[in-house]
């Protein structure tokens, strides 16, 4: 129930965010979710599409330091205490955030959030077990 995310290094200036999300749209390539994290001078920009090998394919063609990496997504009800149930659970388990990130269904009752976790597939059998609904890839790409 991993799920991938394709990571790309660019320099923390104007215009290269837009560039990056102009060669997606230009290629019909839809973006699902994102987070950028940054410094000074470089960020990371994380984003979950619809089709992660073309996304992929065009950014290396125009130069961008691309990569995948496997997340988990989890769906959580988007309502107070709904991720805090899922916080309270990994801790039980010792298990480590690295980082998340959500976005909100569009006619849904449920947010997902998407997890990096320094143990993947203890914090997927920890989650499963406490009740919670791990999204296959299929589904998240769709959506």
């Amino acid at each position: 129930m991993k799920v991938e995310q394709i990571s790309i290094f660019i320099e923390n200036k104007s215009g290269r965010l837009a560039e990056v999300t102009r060669v997606l749209g230009e290629a019909g390539i839809n973006i699902r979710a994102l987070s950028l994290a940054d410094t000074s001078d470089f960020g990371i920009l994380r984003l979950i599409v619809n089709d992660r090998e073309k996304a992929k394919q065009v950014l290396k063609e125009r130069g961008f330091t691309v990569s995948k990496t496997e997340v988990v997504a989890v769906e959580v009800p988007d309502c107070p205490g709904g991720l805090s149930q899922i916080l309270q659970s990994l801790d039980r388990e010792s298990i480590n955030v690295e980082y998340m990130y959500a976005f909100v269904e569009r006619c849904g009752e449920n947010a997902v959030i998407i997890f990096r976790f320094d143990e993947t597939d203890k914090a997927i059998k920890a989650l499963i077990g406490s009740g919670f609904t791990v999204l296959a890839g299929e589904r998240l790409y769709a959506m």
